[in-house]
């Protein structure tokens, strides 16, 4: 939804409706996440994919329907064993689409969603996926706001109060409610979708590895930030243009930047003036990976170090060094793609070739993904 947005506020600002289909449920291997988006707009321009192309076709005729008539409607994708020619989900996956109208009228609150968005402000949409409530009713909720609403008082309280608290953790979900918001009814089912914003990734020592960890970075989502203490290396010629550089003693730079539990710390000076006094601060800090390059001698003597500034082996066991996965990578660009492992330590995977793996392709996440 946060790649679409862009385009759906400008069809928004326009006033032309568009059909939009989100996922708000699914299960085994399906292909996309809850929160994946395609939109059919003016001209049937199509934006976004709902399952990588398995039922696209099919959706595309929803959305122009829902556009035709204004209702709002749940349809559910699986793989059809009985007719292997019916839309289906080739993956053997499921996945539980709200296709829904977009307009002013309907959604008053869309287009200041879509405007947090593109600038970074944390926001949820809590829109009605089924119940006594009209389906495809949307109430947008700030950390200090709210705009929109579902229809009843007590389901607006109800609902911003967890929508809030989703937004906290970067959660995307359903939840069930009474008509009136009651917490032990499952009456009414509302998807609350998060936009917190992008994680973060710190890069520390602009080397030639650093650009291809930056460009990296960008292309899975992350909020990239380079940082080197030496003017003349700390550049942004050979960065990507998204990617901000900061001329700094690293250990001093992250001292005064928040982290959570979504940032990505990459270590790459491999210098012990710096490396050391950083990771000190970094293994004491919430963070969601923390990885410095270098050799295996090299990584024994930095735990050394790090061992005599004081640091405790449960800290330094947070430490991913040598940097990255074993593909026996040589080029930045390879070394830049060894340290993907970021992706399969977000989404618990091993990092093992699928072909020397069983079970679903897609298991179920360990946690909510907070960096969609």
């Amino acid at each position: 939804m946060r790649d679409v947005l862009p385009v759906l506020g400008r069809w928004y600002a326009a006033g032309v409706p568009f059909g939009l289909a989100t996922v708000v449920g699914v299960s085994r291997s399906a292909p996309r996440d809850p929160g994946a988006a395609m939109a059919v707009g003016p001209d049937d321009e199509v934006v976004g994919s709902v399952s990588g192309g398995c039922v696209e076709g099919a959706v595309f005729e929803l959305a122009r329907e829902v556009v035709a008539d204004g209702e709002a409607r749940l349809e559910t994708f699986g793989y059809s064993d009985e007719d292997a020619f019916a839309v289906g989900l080739t993956c053997g996956g499921e996945i539980t689409l709200l296709v829904r109208p977009v307009t002013p009228e309907l959604d008053p609150a869309f287009g200041e969603v879509a405007a947090a968005v593109e600038a970074g402000e944390p926001v949820t949409a809590a829109t009605v996926t089924g119940g006594p409530a009209r389906r495809g009713a949307s109430l947008a909720v700030w950390p200090d706001r709210v705009a929109g609403g579902l229809g009843a008082e007590g389901l607006d309280v109800a609902v911003t109060a967890d929508a809030r608290g989703e937004l906290a953790l970067g959660a995307t979900g359903l939840r069930h409610y009474g008509p009136e918001g009651q917490r032990r009814e499952d009456a009414v089912e509302v998807f609350l979708q998060s936009f917190a914003p992008p994680p973060r990734m710190l890069v520390f020592g602009q080397i030639d590895y650093a650009a291809a960890v930056a460009r990296t970075g960008v292309f899975l989502g992350y909020r990239v930030t380079v940082c080197d203490a030496r003017p003349v290396f700390a550049t942004a010629r050979r960065l990507p243009r998204e990617a901000e550089v900061v001329v700094e003693w690293p250990h001093r730079y992250l001292a005064d930047t928040d982290t959570d539990d979504r940032t990505v710390i990459c270590v790459l000076t491999h210098d012990p003036k710096f490396d050391v006094p950083l990771l000190t601060e970094a293994l004491r800090r919430p963070a969601a990976y923390i990885g410095a390059m270098g050799s295996r001698r090299t990584h024994e003597d930095r735990a050394a170090r790090l061992r005599e500034a004081g640091l405790t082996e449960a800290e330094l066991s947070r430490l991913r060094s040598p940097v990255g996965l074993d593909l026996g990578a040589r080029t930045p660009e390879e070394v830049a793609v060894s340290v993907a492992e970021i992706v399969a330590l977000r989404w618990g995977g091993s990092g093992a070739p699928l072909t020397a793996t069983r079970g679903a392709v897609h298991p179920p996440r360990p946690h909510a993904d907070p960096a969609r």
